[in-house]
């Protein structure tokens, strides 16, 4: 969530969070290099999130404005045990790899064509069970690192935006 956070704000629309019940989760709108972006939070359980990803495949923003969202045009953004903590990639489609809430969208969306922007969290040390080590804080090293890792990932995210961004007037990317 906090990617989405420092990206809002990047944006400039980080007053513009909304709770959106119909999807379950708080939706901000924003523009990044000529293609309209609805960011969104889901305020469910990681492992029910697809249910808000999905529903918010049609979000009716106002009377004459509904998004409609495909499976190509969302992209997912997620912690990754297999990555060392900071490493930032974007991955095109494929499997959850065991990431429950990635999962869920595959499930819910009948699809894993979504972009994933993973965030590399590393792998837990010694008896320290992988839920635990995912649901805890991050220690105060770790912390230190965050400030570097959200700008990066922000990056990464708008650089990959940009890519698919229209080339002509009237193109939708």
């Amino acid at each position: 969530m906090e990617v989405l956070d420092r990206l809002a704000r990047q944006l400039a629309v980080a007053d513009g969070w909304r709770v959106d019940k119909r999807c379950c989760a708080d939706v901000a709108l924003a523009t990044a290099h000529g293609l309209e972006l609805v960011l969104l939070k889901p305020r469910r359980f990681m492992n029910l999130n697809g249910l808000s990803v999905a529903s918010a495949g049609c979000i009716s923003v106002s009377k004459a404005e509904i998004y409609s969202l495909g499976p190509g045009d969302i992209y997912l953004v997620h912690d990754d045990l297999d990555k060392a903590l900071g490493k930032v990639a974007i991955k095109l489609g494929g499997s959850a790899r065991g990431h429950n809430g990635v999962q869920s969208c595959i499930n819910a969306l009948q699809s894993n064509e979504m972009t994933r922007l993973r965030i590399g969290i590393g792998r837990p040390e010694g008896d320290v069970t992988v839920p635990s080590y995912v649901l805890s804080p991050f220690s105060a090293g770790e912390r230190e690192k965050m400030e570097q890792i959200l700008a990066q990932a922000v990056t990464c995210l708008l650089e990959h935006i940009q890519s698919r961004a229209p080339t002509e007037p009237g193109d939708r990317g």
